[in-house]
């Protein structure tokens, strides 16, 4: 039923496995590669259509300083920091508190609130791009940092339940009764049984919902319109001038732009590991 690992298979399987996964890999890091040299070369070696060679006049610094000094990367950076981490911190706390709910307490409506949330997540966000955008203007959220939370929090709301609730499906009810005998709320329950239980789960999702909302593209384009609060993805493309496009800046800003998901993960690489594997093994 499952497949056989690797060190198991036959000699041909095994040296497909060794060719095939050095191609993939380099495949899969090529444009990662070129943003990142692009970002290190001068104008004149990009108009020379030097794309792929190593820069013939290499100015990391330069460039990278210039980012900074010449364009407004910095607010663009503290934008979506101000943006990010209440949405997640939002997400999470709501998400967590729906999957307890859905997951230990036993009402008639339980099922059908857990398909909503399960089918929240197959709307293509695209055709909420009217309503969600009129929603704003009419609550006089519209190009604010509020806006992209809210809309981030009650977005993410249906994943982040649809993966805590299914973590907290497995703790023991056991657990939970013996509290409840012993006469502790219902609160104290959650704080101090269920979510020390849950969180490399709670890790695993922080990551996870930070790098989706940090990588907003779309909505910071429909809902945000000045640059005191657009992210720094919609601010990449705000260094595309009318008539030249400085790719050298724009690559040095992309490569900024993707060190804060780059750190969180590898700084919750532990617990993130922790949490996508929890329950996989007894």
């Amino acid at each position: 039923m499952f497949p056989k690992p690797i060190q198991k298979s036959g000699a041909l399987a095994s040296m497909s496995y060794r060719v095939a996964l050095p191609i993939a890999l380099v495949l899969w890091l090529l444009p990662l590669i070129a943003v990142m040299l692009t970002s290190i070369r001068s104008m004149d070696d990009i108009n020379k259509g030097n794309y792929w060679g190593w820069p013939e006049d290499t100015q990391m610094v330069e460039n990278y300083t210039q980012v900074f000094t010449s364009t407004a990367m910095g607010d663009y950076l503290l934008n979506s920091l101000m943006i990010t981490l209440p949405a997640v911190a939002g997400a999470v706390a709501l998400s967590t508190l729906a999957g307890f709910a859905l997951a230990k307490y036993r009402f008639s409506a339980n099922i059908w609130i857990f398909a909503l949330f399960i089918g929240g997540n197959f709307v293509p966000f695209q055709i909420l791009m009217i309503p969600v955008r009129d929603l704003t203007i009419a609550f006089g959220l519209y190009d604010t940092h509020w806006a992209l939370i809210f809309f981030h929090i009650a977005f993410q709301a249906g994943f982040c339940t649809l993966f805590m609730r299914n973590f907290i499906v497995g703790i023991p009810d056991a657990l939970i009764e013996a509290a409840r005998v012993e006469g502790v709320k219902e609160w104290r329950i959650f704080w101090y049984v269920v979510l020390p239980l849950v969180r490399p789960a709670l890790a695993a999702l922080a990551v996870l919902v930070f790098t989706f909302i940090w990588n907003d593209f779309f909505w910071a384009l429909v809902l945000v319109q000045s640059d005191e609060v657009r992210p720094v993805t919609a601010g990449l493309s705000s260094l595309q001038g009318q008539w030249l496009a400085s790719w050298q800046f724009m690559s040095a800003g992309a490569v900024v732009a993707a060190i804060p998901p780059v750190v969180l993960f590898f700084t919750m690489q532990r617990h993130f590991i922790a949490g996508l594997t929890l329950g996989a093994t007894k």
